[in-house]
């Protein structure tokens, strides 16, 4: 514990998502202590107050309450497994928190190698992208056991909004597929409603005023709309790491034997776009593509 009374708190992965985090759990008089592979990164928080660790195993080691916001499910591995992980070196009774979005299956293994060792995991990826974590307004969809939930529900709901339990190890993760199949849909029709509106002749930001005020608006369309409009494709969500989603969903759902159409041609557009060199740009680039497509020409 802290002179504070508070627990320590570690959070490892400080990129886009994560420094808005972690600052968060700062400013609410929590002793934070992170670590990031690109040490430059978490500068603003060590002059806000912020511990650095040079290794996981430290940070692990440390804490009462370890958050992870990492890139892709291999990051995920390298991070909890092995003997410099966090499973090997957290402090029996210690709860890890894997906000990263990542495969269903490998949260529950945390899960269980962690319950092993007397530790509690927790799989809550979010949703809200960057502006949701700067706010502090990001959608937590949370697996594991309730009774750990309950206990780390107060620093989750720090960093976002609507928080929810939807059942055990892995049930975040499927959640949280669910979220980036709907965004597909709804941002594949933003994409389209506009193409067609500029080939059509039509002003699309006169367009946008009134199709998102009725049944068509949708959050992609409103605030990834306007974007598209004036040529903005600055990251909020890179299209490398909703591809990932993506593939994530599809082999989730092979697995599950369904047959998800609209999914499929998503993840087919996005692995298009990100081979085209738009791997760093924001996921409203897809509007880069279908711009680029000549008449005649089928993006299937």
């Amino acid at each position: 514990m802290t002179e504070s009374g508070k627990d320590i708190i570690g959070f490892i992965g400080i990129g886009v998502m994560g420094k808005s985090m972690a600052g968060h759990l700062l400013k609410a008089g929590f002793e934070v202590h992170v670590f990031t592979r690109t040490p430059a990164s978490a500068e603003g928080l060590l002059s806000e107050g912020a511990v650095w660790e040079d290794s996981v195993a430290k940070l692990a080691s440390k804490c009462a309450v370890i958050f992870t916001m990492v890139g892709y499910p291999s990051d995920v591995e390298e991070i909890y497994f092995g003997p410099q992980g966090i499973i090997a070196n957290a402090k029996p009774g210690s709860f890890l928190v894997d906000t990263t979005t990542s495969k269903p299956e490998l949260a529950k293994r945390i899960a269980q190698f962690s319950g092993e060792r007397g530790l509690k995991a927790l799989d809550a990826p979010v949703s809200g992208g960057d502006l949701g974590a700067r706010n502090a307004t990001l959608t937590i969809m949370v697996g594991g056991a309730s009774a750990d939930f309950e206990k780390v529900k107060p620093l989750l709901s720090i960093v976002g909004k609507t928080v929810v339990l939807q059942g055990g190890p892995g049930s975040g993760q499927h959640t949280k597929m669910a979220n980036q199949i709907a965004i597909a849909g709804n941002l594949c029709g933003a994409v389209e409603a506009l193409t067609y509106a500029k080939a059509a002749g039509l002003d699309p930001s006169t367009v946008l005023s009134s199709i998102g005020a009725g049944s068509a608006g949708s959050w992609q369309l409103n605030n990834l709309g306007p974007k598209m409009i004036i040529g903005d494709f600055a990251p909020g969500f890179y299209v490398k790491h909703f591809l990932k989603d993506l593939d994530i969903s599809l082999d989730a759902a092979r697995d599950m034997k369904l047959d998800l159409p609209l999914l499929s041609m998503a993840e087919r557009l996005f692995t298009v776009l990100k081979a085209e060199g738009s791997s760093d740009k924001g996921t409203q680039a897809l509007f880069l593509l279908y711009a680029q497509n000549r008449a005649g020409e089928s993006l299937q």
